[in-house]
């Protein structure tokens, strides 16, 4: 290169700094849910693999502290968290205006779990026993709801609140006797473990149920005002989650370079186990469809958990994925 053309490029560099043109990377906030694990691979992949890079991004991911992923990103702190549908139905009727624009996994993968030891193998026998949870409205609303199914009488069933502790570690203590668990982590972590235990996957109860969790979600705000920043985020984030699908084990390597204190064991086996799960055949990686929202909001609403009905289509969109899926 001479050096008049050398000094020309200069020059037009120099310009394009000083008229804002060229700008560093955006800097972006996102919220998980709980605990890193292999829910969020795909986020981790993509900055560790440079997909936010590309995109002009340069991502901090925050586990939630005092304040939930939802309210990181509804007040503006965090342009984009992990959370899940039932929570995003609860908000929108509360009008915090957060929307859910991904599904991280196409199907529910949470259920009811108990040692095989405590002799519970379906929702019938749920009656006169300890739930563990974390004492919330939404748990015993599930609880009730899968018992109804099975014609059982939850009103026999003691609520106790464990906190912080893991299910199966609550579960050896003899705190409680059965738990609300998604099996791609803890169910696999129990299994890794030798424990015996039994399964009832939500959606096997009724299709309500089956509803996405966990989800992306960012503010109608960040929407409104930065609609490319939402785009942009999601390509990268897509890429990330189709890398995850495609090489579990390289996920799972990721993971653990960006988290190493997990357990490399467990995040290999629940990576192994969740990776084909995140998009069913044919369907878009994040694409959400319609009546799963509105099926799961009317539930929400006769069980009392929202005090109205919600416009499920200001709750989500797919219109910012890659090729703007309908959803319909």
């Amino acid at each position: 290169m001479n050096l008049r053309r050398l000094c020309s490029l200069v020059l037009v560099a120099v310009a394009l700094m000083a008229s804002g043109a060229v700008a560093g990377p955006v800097r972006v906030q996102v919220a998980l849910d709980w605990a890193p694990n292999t829910n969020h691979t795909g986020l981790y992949a993509a900055l560790q693999l440079g997909y936010f890079a590309e995109e002009g991004l340069k991502v901090e991911i925050v586990e939630p502290g005092p304040a939930s992923s939802v309210q990181l990103t509804a007040t503006g702190k965090s342009a984009f968290g992990i959370s899940m549908q039932e929570y995003v139905t609860m908000a929108r009727a509360e009008g915090i205006p957060v929307v859910s624009i991904a599904a991280v996994v196409q199907h529910n993968t949470s259920g009811f779990a108990a040692l095989t030891k405590t002799g519970i193998h379906r929702a019938t026998d749920f009656e006169n026993r300890r739930y563990g949870g974390w004492g919330q409205d939404l748990e015993k609303r599930m609880v009730e709801t899968v018992m109804e199914k099975e014609g059982a009488d939850a009103s026999t069933v003691t609520f106790v609140n464990i906190g912080e502790i893991d299910a199966f570690t609550a579960a050896r203590r003899g705190l409680a006797d059965f738990f609300w668990i998604f099996y791609g982590w803890e169910g696999i972590n129990a299994i890794l473990q030798g424990l015996e235990f039994s399964f009832l996957p939500l959606p096997g109860f009724s299709d309500v149920l089956d509803y996405y969790t966990p989800v992306v979600i960012t503010s109608e705000e960040t929407i409104a005002e930065r609609p490319e920043l939402v785009r942009g985020f999601l390509r990268a984030l897509s890429k990330g989650y189709r890398y995850a699908m495609s090489d579990p084990g390289a996920a799972a390597v990721i993971l653990l370079d960006q988290v190493p204190e997990l357990e490399p064991l467990l995040v290999a086996a629940s990576q192994a186990w969740l990776s084909p799960r995140y998009i069913d055949e044919g369907v878009p990686w994040g694409t959400q469809r319609r009546e799963v929202w509105e099926r799961f909001a009317g539930w929400a609403l006769e069980n009392g958990l929202i005090d109205h009905a919600i416009d499920v289509d200001s709750a989500f969109t797919n219109a910012y994925l890659p090729g703007g899926a309908s959803g319909e």
